[in-house]
């Protein structure tokens, strides 16, 4: 059955607002409205970031949220195959395209604190 459409919009919007929170809570120095989570539907980034949230996080966001995707399968093998004390990563890999890394978003967001935070350079 179908999703509704009020229903996926309330799903992204809420995934949209986890990555936003999950953004303050790790850069603890940027002020409110310096993550800005738009309206469904609405055209550019799904995150806008303030030019003290760019300077931390130079990146364009984009928030999917669906019932499943194909790459948990490869993300759960690199799970199981981790030694521990390791962190799981999938590079993917599609016809014609570049190679993408797969990682945890939580740690992603860490990683990016300890480059670009305030004891990265």
């Amino acid at each position: 059955m179908a999703i509704k459409p009020s229903s996926a919009k309330a799903k992204g919007r809420k995934h949209q607002q986890w990555v936003r929170d999950k953004i303050y809570e790790i850069f603890p120095q940027l002020e409110e409205g310096d993550v800005r989570s738009t309206s469904m539907g609405a055209g550019g980034e799904d995150l806008q970031l303030s030019p003290a949230a760019r300077k931390l996080l130079p990146l364009s966001i984009e928030c999917k949220a669906f019932k499943s995707f194909a790459i948990y399968k490869v993300v759960e093998q690199a799970e199981a195959n981790a030694p521990k004390g390791a962190e799981p990563i999938a590079i993917i890999k599609g016809d014609r395209k570049r190679p993408l890394a797969v990682i945890d978003a939580e740690f992603f967001l860490k990683l990016m604190k300890d480059r670009h935070g305030p004891q990265g350079s």
